[in-house]
């Protein structure tokens, strides 16, 4: 087994604080303590920085921390393995995954696992793009979804293109009665995640010319579709995102086609574990299913 000293930094990492590390592993926080500053000893430089609030990774922590991870996944793969070659199809997967992929595709794509592989735990993380992609970087998620470009050195897969759309009040009326103009776009406000306005979002924003004063930020997607139907601005927002929400709203076109692709971000250690193999397996299969010719692995 990997040094339990490792299971513990990583757990400090993801706790936060050596009290939470330390419910989280049923031990004492003296002994994550003392497991702590032994690692330390042994590696010969502090990991963390220790504060009121709780713990920070050192710069040299955070060197070491996708190399203990990488360490704790490896023996976690040998443990599938061994269970495979036993009969025993048990271990874990950890999915990330931003808001509209755990809304639409993860309910389906994880029942549709469940019911072949019932003895794998499946935990879902959900965040940003960039952070989804950092902690597969780690080791921390198996599998995620995030958007392209990526540009870390993962495994990378397009999965679908996903067109950008304009959100407008219901009384609203484009100058064409089709698609949104320059005319229809200039100087209106809109309405947007914060985290999507460093990518496509971005990209059509600015072919508009949509000033950053012209932006407003709201906390998720359903806010967003309710602030534009009170009138407070338009939203930009692609299909996937909008296929759950409710709102009395008009879903347009804008003159030029505007589409972010979405992608699957795997890390080169853990996706040669058996359960990740598995799932990756499902989810190509449920998209192919569900997006047929669309399915960019099927092109």
């Amino acid at each position: 087994m990997a040094n339990f000293s490792y299971q513990v930094f990583v757990e400090v990492v993801n706790q936060g604080t050596f009290v939470q590390a330390a419910s989280a592993l049923n031990v004492t926080p003296s002994a994550v303590s003392h497991s702590v500053s032994q690692l330390e000893r042994d590696l010969g430089f502090p990991l963390f920085i220790r504060n009121r609030t709780g713990v920070e990774l050192t710069v040299d922590g955070k060197a070491v921390l996708p190399i203990v991870q990488a360490i704790l996944n490896t023996e976690d793969q040998l443990y599938q393995v061994a269970n495979s070659i036993k009969g025993s199809n048990s271990g874990r997967v950890r999915i990330g995954a931003f808001s509209s992929v755990s809304t639409n595709w993860l309910p389906a794509i994880i029942r549709r696992f469940r019911a072949q592989y019932p003895q794998v735990d499946v935990a879902v993380i959900q965040g940003g793009f960039n952070e989804i992609v950092e902690q597969v970087r780690l080791g921390t998620i198996d599998i995620g979804f995030s958007s392209l470009p990526v540009t870390d050195q993962l495994i990378v897969e397009p999965l679908i293109s996903d067109p950008i759309y304009c959100v407008t009040p219901k009384d609203f009326e484009p100058q064409n009665g089709k698609t949104m103009t320059d005319a229809d776009v200039s100087k209106r406000r809109f309405i947007l995640q914060a985290v999507d306005y460093d990518r496509d979002t971005k990209r059509t924003l600015d072919r508009y010319q949509v000033s950053a004063n012209s932006i407003s930020y709201s906390i998720d997607d359903q806010s967003i579709l309710s602030m534009v139907e009170s009138g407070l601005g338009l939203g930009i927002l692609p299909e996937l995102a909008l296929q759950k929400l409710v709102g009395d709203v008009n879903v347009l076109p804008f003159t030029e086609t505007f589409s972010r692709t979405l992608c699957l971000v795997l890390n080169p250690t853990t996706e040669k574990s058996p359960s990740v193999a598995r799932m990756r397996t499902v989810i190509h299969e449920y998209l192919a299913e569900r997006y047929q010719a669309h399915f960019l692995l099927n092109q």
